[in-house]
């Protein structure tokens, strides 16, 4: 069993409000531990020092909190999940929530529900692709926030995100230091799927290194055409 010294984030997470309990405390290293087992038959984090897991993954992940007002119960899906994040740590962090967690690959769906097992931790998974998945009904517009920590960009993360999302509800996206340009460039597409302006809510992960939350809010429901396959969103993105 690796160490992930859980703790020591106890102090800066209680500074907006996040209380880690002992369970989550628990919790969370237990699926570090999975995380890293799991890692050496499937490839699911590059990030593998325990350091680094516990801020590039751990308190990364923890920030969402501080910069989104996320309700008693509110219902979350986190499109292209990967190894879980943010959808896991949301969820260990606030078990009232209710987390759906969505990937295109079944492996990866594996291992997270044998971290809901093996952590007793309520969670749905989808094995859909997100384009699928935004145009299925008992998916599409039935979540309060869609969020992603996924590399695409913006224009094209928001036509797979955004259809998820209720009206009045929140799409977040999860990015890197340089990330207002590409903001600029899809607050249009943004617009076309029913959106207002995105904010960009900075927070600080560690010294020098910092993390972008782009927060859409969804004021209309998201025209009938969108999500289009990938193909179209990739060769023609909005």
């Amino acid at each position: 069993m690796i160490g992930f010294n859980v703790k020591s984030l106890v102090p800066k997470c209680e500074r907006f409000g996040l209380i880690l309990g002992g369970e989550a405390i628990e919790r969370l290293e237990a699926y570090g531990n999975l995380l890293l087992e799991w890692n050496e038959k499937i490839n699911l984090t590059a990030i593998t020092e325990p350091q680094e897991v516990l801020y590039k993954h751990f308190y990364d992940c923890l920030l969402f909190f501080d910069a989104v007002a996320v309700k008693s119960g509110a219902k979350v899906i986190d499109v292209g999940t990967g190894a879980g994040f943010p959808g896991v740590v949301l969820k260990i962090a606030r078990p009232d929530i209710k987390v759906t967690l969505l990937d295109s690959l079944n492996k990866r769906l594996t291992f997270l529900d044998e971290v809901s097992k093996e952590l007793a931790l309520p969670l749905k998974t989808v094995h859909l692709r997100a384009e699928e998945g935004g145009r299925a009904p008992e998916l599409r517009e039935k979540f309060d926030i869609a969020c992603a920590r996924a590399v695409a960009g913006l224009n094209v993360l928001s036509e797979y995100c955004v259809p998820f999302v209720k009206t009045g509800g929140l799409f977040v996206a999860m990015k890197g230091n340089r990330c207002e340009e590409e903001v600029e460039a899809a607050t249009a597409a943004l617009k076309t799927l029913g959106c207002g302006a995105p904010d960009i809510i900075w927070r600080e992960l560690r010294e020098n290194e910092k993390r972008a939350f782009v927060c859409v809010k969804k004021i209309s429901q998201t025209p009938p055409k969108y999500p289009r396959n990938s193909s179209k969103i990739s060769k023609a993105a909005l």
